[in-house]
Formats: structure tokens, sequence, C-alpha cells
């Protein structure tokens, strides 16, 4: 099944969502029906029981995304600008943070300021070998407006971080890897290939484990707690009790989500 809009694309297949940025002749860049159209796509993905990972990618050769579309947003007056972009912005990207199946990013080109932004609201990025990744936004007079100044700031350390954002500078994907800015580097060839392995390492467990365990993990500040309940939810799942009965019985266990 392939649903698709102006500028965004979703495929599913075999449990795994992917989710397609479609403005490659603009580079990929987000302008306000791809925020409204992620919304979207989020809502669908969140009700579909059935999905257990989700791809997001974009389309092209040359960019994952290079951020917000200048244009989009240049004119817009400064309440304009909070009400109606800034906002929206965070409320989306915040909206595929939480979704309850783990998201990968993969980065397929480059990868700026808001595009940045938005493979840091996911749970892993793949990157292409020949990639380059940046905040640009102090060179435009601006700053990180959708979560980049928290996000990055928890994934590479506040030293790393402003580094990157106070000198708008690019880094390349093999140091985005050492800062632990994307989890693994992949030759351009092979990037597809990789995300869809690791889909399927992911989409193969226990899907109620899968979901708990990103949930406890994005809330660490009360990991204890958390993680008691979760541990204690998980236990009594269908799901759990044909891991056991599986192990015992020395065969792979056929789980339902359940």
């Amino acid at each position: 099944m392939t649903v698709a809009a102006e500028t965004v694309l979703l495929q599913v297949q075999n449990a795994v969502a992917t989710i397609t940025l479609n403005r490659p002749e603009k580079l990929n860049a987000i302008e306000p029906r791809m925020l409204q159209r992620l919304e979207e796509i989020a809502a669908e993905i969140e009700r579909d029981p059935g999905l257990r990972v989700v791809l997001l990618t974009g389309a092209g050769e040359q960019a994952f995304s290079v951020g917000a579309d200048i244009n989009a947003w240049s004119a817009l007056e400064p309440l304009d600008m909070w009400r109606t972009w800034v906002r929206t912005g965070h409320r989306v990207l915040d909206r595929l943070a939480r979704l309850r199946q783990p998201v990968i990013a993969v980065l397929n080109g480059y990868t700026f300021g808001g595009g940045l932004e938005l493979a840091l609201a996911a749970d892993l990025r793949l990157a292409a070998d020949h990639i380059e990744v940046g905040m640009p936004e102090v060179s435009l007079g601006t700053l990180p407006g959708w979560g980049g100044t928290s996000r990055l700031p928890s994934l590479v350390g506040p030293g790393r971080a402003k580094q990157l954002i106070l000198t708008g500078a690019r880094i390349d994907a093999l140091a985005a890897e050492r800062w632990g800015l994307v989890n693994e580097v992949v030759p351009r060839a092979d990037l597809y290939t990789r995300a869809a392995q690791l889909a399927q390492d992911i989409a193969k467990h226990a899907p109620v484990a899968i979901q708990l365990a990103k949930q406890l993990i994005d809330s660490s500040h009360d990991g204890g707690t958390l993680e008691s309940l979760g541990g204690a939810l998980a236990a009594t799942t269908r799901d759990a009790q044909e891991g056991l009965i599986a192990f015992r019985e020395r065969r792979a266990p056929l789980f339902g989500g359940r």
C-alpha cells in the first residue's frame, strides 16, 4: 500500500512504514504542507497496530533535507513566525518522536538545520558515508528552532552541540558517528539495505516490549519507577508468555503484539 501526498510519501511493507520527504528538486526543504502531512502520517502510523518500525528518509540523491524552506518563513512577521512556524514544527517533530514505534532516520544526503532537527527526533540515525550534517542557522542570523538546542546537546553533549550550532559549520558522516550524532555510517550503495535489515532486526522482536523499552529510555529522568512498571506490564503480555514457551521448546518465538 502506498499513500502519496504532494511532498511526502508513506509506504507500508512487512510491518515497516517508510516516510519519504519528496521535494528532491528543493533538496527536500521543509515547508508548511510537509509539516501538516508529516503530522497526519504520524497519526496514521500510531493507529496501525501492525506497524513495528518506521524509516524516515529523503527522495533523490542529494539530500535528506537541507532544512526549513527559507521562502516559507522569511517573510513571516515575528508573531506569525511563532504561531504558525516554530510552534507547528515543534509539535510535529515531537509527535514523530513520541511514536510508540522506533523511528530510524536514513540520511541519504545533506542534512542541515531543520532537516537535522527532524533526524534528531528519530530514535536511530544511519548515514551514507558521503553526507554532511550541520546547523547553519547562525549564518542566517537565527538559531535552531525545532528542538535542536535541546535534542542535540542530549545526544552529543553541550560542548559538541555548541561547536556545531555556534560555528554553523558542517561535519562529515564519520565525524558525526564519532560524536555520537549518528549510529552507523554505511557505504552509499548499501544504505537502504542496511536500513531495511536494521528495521527487521527490531521488527522481529516482541512489539510491546520494544515499544515499552523506547518509552522508558525516553523517560530516563524517571527511569527507576517507570522501568519497574514497564517490566511488570511486559511480563503479563501474551508475547512474554510466548517468549518463555519458545525458549523452553528451543524454537523461534511467534510474537503477535499482544
